[in-house]
């Protein structure tokens, strides 16, 4: 069985499983946006008993406006690309933002390639089908990526 940089071998299967660089779970960034609130709007609170009427209002615009941008970067934070190769099917798995695409191909019929040059993103196609992958692989390492899916779609059985 040969040694891969990006792939895990289990048994007979072989799994690369591309995700996106995130700091902080969804659940995390939850849990900090609650405490956020409850900090500027208790300050918030003290400056409108206070008679300052108008801070309350902003402080409530505010948290809205980060929440939404928490939501945006929560919906993106599982994004990730799994590619399976098991027997004679490669499986390739796209997540973005939730919604799931799937896509299988033979292993005698596909086609790993960069799209563009060297540093495009790799386009695995077959039968009429292609799908790009790599994106959460760093540019300069997207063709050590491709040439390891070929040499497994090649070297196992």
């Amino acid at each position: 069985m040969p040694v891969f940089r990006f792939a895990t071998v289990q048994g007979q299967a072989i799994h690369w499983a591309l995700k996106r660089n995130c700091s902080v779970t969804p659940s995390q960034l939850g849990w900090f946006y609650a405490s956020l609130c409850v900090v500027s709007l208790g300050i918030a609170t003290v400056f409108w008993l206070q008679g300052a009427t108008m801070v309350l209002p902003f402080a409530w615009v505010e948290l809205a406006a980060v929440g939404l941008a928490f939501l945006a970067y929560a919906r993106h934070a599982t994004d990730g690309e799994r590619i399976s190769l098991h027997g004679r099917r490669l499986v390739v798995e796209l997540e973005n933002a939730g919604r799931l695409e799937r896509a299988e191909f033979d292993r005698e019929w596909v086609r790993v390639e960069p799209r563009f040059d060297g540093r495009s993103l790799i386009e695995v196609s077959g039968r009429g089908r292609s799908v790009r992958v790599g994106r959460y692989v760093r540019p300069e390492l997207r063709p050590v990526l491709a040439q390891e899916i070929r040499r497994a779609l090649r070297e196992t059985d």
